[in-house]
């Protein structure tokens, strides 16, 4: 069975945390600056999302504090969680470089 493509969602808060573990307002931050303000997660969103992930052995919880009487909860990612991050970077590379060389023929431009 084919492993199905990762949500753009999934994929934006992996990225985020393979640049260093993070708090969820600092996920949320991260992932509108890596897509040029194109992506808005949402608290909720995001928080169903780590569930999810951290069910799935792709991020861990490795510390909580309370600040301003909140808990903050800093997440990282896993090695499985690096590899699958990795696993569908190369599959959308792969792609991006197929559409790239179909086009550049059908135009009959170099890359």
């Amino acid at each position: 069975m084919t492993k199905r493509a990762m949500q753009e969602a999934t994929f934006l808060i992996l990225t985020a945390l393979a640049g260093g573990s993070r708090h969820g307002y600092g996920i949320i931050t991260d992932v509108a600056q890596i897509s040029g303000d194109r992506v808005r997660l949402r608290a909720g969103t995001l928080y169903s999302a780590l569930d999810r992930l951290r069910l799935d052995g792709l991020v861990d919880v490795i510390r909580e504090e309370i600040v301003d009487n909140r808990l903050r909860r800093y997440y990282r990612l896993t090695p499985e969680g690096s590899r699958e991050l990795a696993a569908e970077a190369d599959r959308i590379r792969s792609h991006a470089t197929t559409a790239l060389t179909r086009l550049n023929a059908a135009t009959g431009t170099t890359p």
